[in-house]
């Protein structure tokens, strides 16, 4: 997190705050309203008679964050896709993914006042290629795609500030955890040889994005998951932060951690590089710098 922490503000001592585009006003008459939002960091590190030392290396990521939004008089339909993909390649490891994400959230709403609806929500994530431990030998594979996956629905009510400020309740959630490859199915706590779990609960998820100052953002999303059903006092918790800093029109700089917290999910105790147990209660943290092109429309 220190690390992180330093490269954001020597970033953001580096950039030029100088807007290079307005956004076009908002056509009110339409009932669709579709965006989407692409992205290619790069991150490379060389080094050549290095006294102290590094390691080479280079990653590329891809994400494509789309929006398609409906609204008609009392009735709103909120849809995201947003695909992400990367890859890091080190000398003495080779390519690695870090980054392999596939989510869709789903909102529909009915007005109820200015800003509260009464709503019906689905999510849906899982991941593209297959996931591995390399500390063992040979590599083990610890997922792949539909293993695992999370399906979440119900109803609920929700307050919408504004896009940038949003948060909806569901305390009559249905989830399903599907793992679609039965040797992996106790790695994400359901029974041997099971391939669906199914739990009941309430579901919270909260969005928040606020601009630091000219051409810098910073978003949070946060979602929590308690589950009626099996110890509802321990609950999953998702929770991502992006700093986003526009250079020009095409050119930004990206920064973004994600934790997750999920007691149903076995995480390996790495010493001296080698397996030696897993635990449940450990927190898993994602993070994500580079520079690149991002194209909107």
């Amino acid at each position: 997190m220190k690390k992180i922490k330093s490269i954001f503000l020597i970033a953001l001592s580096l950039i030029s705050f100088r807007s290079f585009s307005q956004e076009a006003p908002t056509d009110t008459s339409k009932t669709w309203t579709i965006k989407g939002e692409n992205t290619f960091l790069i991150n490379q590190s060389s080094f050549s008679n290095w006294a102290a030392g590094g390691v080479n290396s280079f990653s590329g990521n891809l994400t494509l964050n789309y929006d398609f939004n409906y609204k008609k008089d009392k009735w709103s339909w909120d849809n995201k896709v947003l695909a992400a993909y990367g890859l890091t390649f080190q000398k003495e490891s080779d390519w690695r993914k870090n980054d392999d994400r596939l989510v869709l959230n789903s909102l529909l709403g009915h007005k109820a006042s200015e800003y509260w609806l009464y709503t019906f929500f689905l999510n849906f994530n899982t991941q593209f290629a297959d996931g591995f431990d390399y500390t063992k030998t040979p590599k083990e594979r610890i997922s792949r795609f539909l293993a695992p996956a999370y399906l979440s629905f119900g109803p609920g009510f929700a307050y919408k500030k504004s896009d940038n400020l949003r948060f909806n309740l569901s305390p009559a959630a249905i989830r399903f955890v599907f793992v679609n490859d039965t040797l992996l199915s106790t790695r994400y706590g359901l029974d041997p040889g099971k391939k669906v779990r199914t739990e009941f609960g309430a579901s919270f998820d909260a969005y928040y994005k606020v601009n630091l100052m000219e051409n810098v953002s910073f978003e949070n999303i946060l979602k929590l998951y308690s589950n009626y059903l099996d110890k509802p006092q321990n609950v999953d918790i998702d929770y991502t932060a992006n700093l986003f800093m526009k250079v020009n029109k095409f050119i930004t700089v990206n920064a973004g951690v994600q934790m997750i917290y999920d007691d149903n999910t076995a995480i390996p105790v790495i010493k001296e590089g080698k397996e030696i147990g897993k635990r449940n209660s450990a927190l898993q943290i994602r993070q994500i710098v580079g520079a690149g092109v991002t194209y909107k429309f």
